[in-house]
């Protein structure tokens, strides 16, 4: 097979598949270096460092992209901090809190504490998926 058409048939390749696997353009990248190649394979015979050009190229071209990527932030807690137990939380065990209008695990950051269900509480941290509360009659006493 002609390299030159190996390396535009992968490059188209990816290319669409950008558009069904969206992959923040990583595929993309991958078949824009695919079409260089495939203009580079007409004066270098070598398939071997056809592959090690492709390489290369795509991982300067990921590289490149990642400035234009969005960074994640990390969930934090927003400023209303208040909930309402849904189930009792028990010292130690893990309950069930309305939280801007979701449910979530909860616990109580005091462990000598029993806090029944439908009670005003107070949202003080979250460690991943579970919120720490104390209840609002605790913190006006």
């Amino acid at each position: 097979m002609n390299y030159v058409l190996f390396w535009l048939i992968l490059g188209t390749v990816l290319c669409l598949m950008e558009l069904f696997l969206p992959t923040a353009f990583v595929e993309s990248t991958l078949g824009i270096s695919a079409f260089i190649v495939a203009l580079v394979a007409l004066v270098l015979p070598s398939f071997n460092w056809q592959i090690a050009l492709w390489v290369v190229l795509s991982l300067i071209f990921i590289f490149l992209l990642r400035r234009f990527v969005p960074k994640r932030t990390p969930y934090t807690l927003q400023d209303s901090t208040e909930a309402r137990t849904l189930t009792t939380i028990t010292p130690g065990e893990a309950g069930r809190v309305l939280y801007e209008g979701n449910s979530w695990s909860a616990r109580c950051e005091d462990d000598t504490l029993t806090i029944p269900e439908n009670q005003p509480v107070v949202v003080v941290s979250r460690k991943g998926n579970t919120l720490y509360v104390l209840p609002e009659s605790a913190l006006k006493g």
